[in-house]
């Protein structure tokens, strides 16, 4: 445990930092769940979800949860997914 009082402060807010970055690949793993759930169930507008999913990730590439080239490879894999879908 720390005994300064900034490495004290550091703990708590990377303790915050931590649960924030935890809690958006969550949502970002909810959202691919729900796009690949739809296109399985092949129901409602695929593109409605389709852009919502691509917001999420490049949310999620933005904020520096995930990488930017682990963003675009989502992308590409989702966008691969919608055109056999259709």
């Amino acid at each position: 445990m720390p005994n300064i009082k900034s490495a004290k402060k550091r703990v708590l807010v990377s303790r915050q930092e931590n649960a924030a970055n935890r809690a958006a690949k969550t949502a970002l793993k909810t959202q691919l769940k729900k796009f690949d759930a739809a296109v399985a169930a092949g129901e409602g507008d695929l593109e409605v979800v389709y852009r919502e999913t691509v917001a999420g990730v490049d949310k999620a590439a933005g904020a520096g949860v995930i990488h930017k080239n682990a963003a675009a490879r989502k992308k590409s894999q989702i966008t691969k997914k919608l055109a056999a879908a259709k």
